[in-house]
């Protein structure tokens, strides 16, 4: 069953990068310290600024992120802090290398899933893009994670270099006994952005529509057919189906160290962030800033697409679009039962 996941009125997305260090350096990182931010933050700041989404009468769901994540040398008394206050979910996102033992220090009732990256199905495919021993590495992560009972997820950013990849995940993502899988496009963000990044300076592309949108589908059914909930970003709209920003209909927080808020992700290299922590307080941004472009309406669909990254959007030999850009934060669900 494929369903498209609208935007939620009555919860909180909170992803909240806590630090912007790695250990790796993929090829497609979209951390740009100079937007960002280079410090860890101390896990005082972190408490005050995740009270700051918690309460009221909607859930909130938290995604903690870096860099690395568990490179945080007090993530687990994070975890905990989150957990008292009252989080639906909490998340870690991770490269799979697990520092700190952080799976000895946290518990599965206290974390709801370990998200892994891993970005193609074989070491060679995957490390050519993350970094040599990053898949071997994730792999005895998501195993580790699982016999000790925590929910485990997996995110594949599809970009022109792992293409081709893609199906190859089926086998493997059954093998490992995923709960669920996030396939992702890449946004031209970080190290994706570069300049002449799109002309092969990092080999990284996104794919066009067509490749998307038959690709995708196909590889997102199989894997379902496993017992596995996959999720994709919608993308693209055809016809009359609607546009909807999630900046205007849903509350989703990208959080960063320099105190950044950010609604829409595609908005993350550039400093039009709609709210800040100014001394340890949430302000609203003023004029002009992505709030402010939410509300336009242009036929390609996303503002943020048209303004940021323009060269995926096709036209007809009449000057108008073949089809709308989607809201990034769209979904599609497959599952089946």
């Amino acid at each position: 069953m494929k369903k498209t996941v609208s935007f939620s009125k009555h919860s909180k997305n909170i992803f909240f990068h806590i630090l912007t260090r790695c250990n790796l350096k993929c090829r497609h990182c979209y951390i740009n310290k100079e937007q960002h931010g280079s410090q860890t933050l101390p896990f005082s700041t972190v408490r005050t600024w995740l009270e700051a989404f918690v309460g009221g009468n909607t859930d909130a769901n938290l995604v903690l992120l870096g860099g690395e994540p568990t490179l945080h040398p007090d993530l687990a008394d994070i975890v905990k802090v989150a957990d008292d206050m009252g989080y639906t979910s909490i998340t870690i996102d991770t490269n799979g290398y697990l520092f700190n033992d952080i799976l000895s220090k946290v518990t599965p009732q206290e974390v709801d899933y370990f998200s892994f990256s891993l970005d193609g199905p074989t070491a060679e495919e995957n490390d050519r893009i993350r970094g040599r021993g990053s898949y071997a590495a994730c792999v005895a992560g998501i195993q580790a994670a699982r016999q000790k009972g925590f929910n485990t997820s997996l995110i594949y950013t599809v970009s022109s270099d792992n293409l081709n990849g893609l199906k190859g995940m089926v086998p493997l993502v059954r093998k490992l006994a995923i709960d669920r899988f996030f396939i992702q496009v890449i946004g031209l963000r970080g190290k994706s952005a570069g300049q002449n990044a799109g002309a092969g300076e990092h080999g990284i592309r996104q794919v066009d529509d067509r490749d998307w949108t038959t690709v995708i589908p196909e590889v997102a059914a199989k894997v379902a057919k496993g017992g596995i909930t996959v999720t994709y970003p919608k993308v693209y709209l055809r016809g009359d189906e609607p546009f909807a920003c999630a900046g205007v209909v849903a509350d989703n927080y990208f959080i960063f160290p320099n105190g950044r808020v950010y609604r829409c992700p595609l908005c993350e290299d550039f400093p039009v962030h709609s709210l800040a922590f100014e001394k340890g307080r949430l302000t609203k941004m003023p004029p002009i800033n992505e709030t402010d472009l939410f509300q336009l309406s242009i036929p390609e669909g996303c503002v943020m697409n048209k303004i940021i990254q323009p060269d995926n959007i096709a036209y007809d030999q009449d000057g108008r679009p073949t089809f709308k850009i989607a809201c990034c934060l769209l979904k599609e669900e497959v599952t089946f039962r």
